[in-house]
């Protein structure tokens, strides 16, 4: 059983290490809003569709600040309007996409 969760985790690891910082934040898009990764697109707008509310948006930042290791402040909370947005703000971050 533990060689099963390891072997597991290390699979995990080694996804996460081989995904591209834009399939990070695809993911990071789809798993806190529940669509699919068709609809992760730089136009994509917060409040365009009715998945992405104030409420899957702080799940989305609490994600990326996750995934990316990455403290996010108020304003670019704020500010993070969108996906090209969400990609700019990271990039302060020093993610390159």
């Amino acid at each position: 059983m533990i060689t099963r969760l390891c072997t597991h985790f290390v699979e995990i690891l080694i996804k996460e290490r081989m995904m591209s910082n834009t399939d990070k934040l695809t993911e990071a898009f789809v798993t806190s809003l529940g669509i699919g990764n068709e609809e992760v697109v730089d136009t994509l707008k917060y409040n365009s569709i009715s998945q992405w509310d104030s409420i899957a948006h702080m799940t989305l930042v609490a994600e990326l600040e996750a995934v990316f290791d990455v403290m996010l402040d108020t304003d670019q909370i704020i500010d993070m309007s969108s996906v090209a947005k969400a990609k700019e703000i990271l990039a302060v971050h020093g993610v390159e996409f």
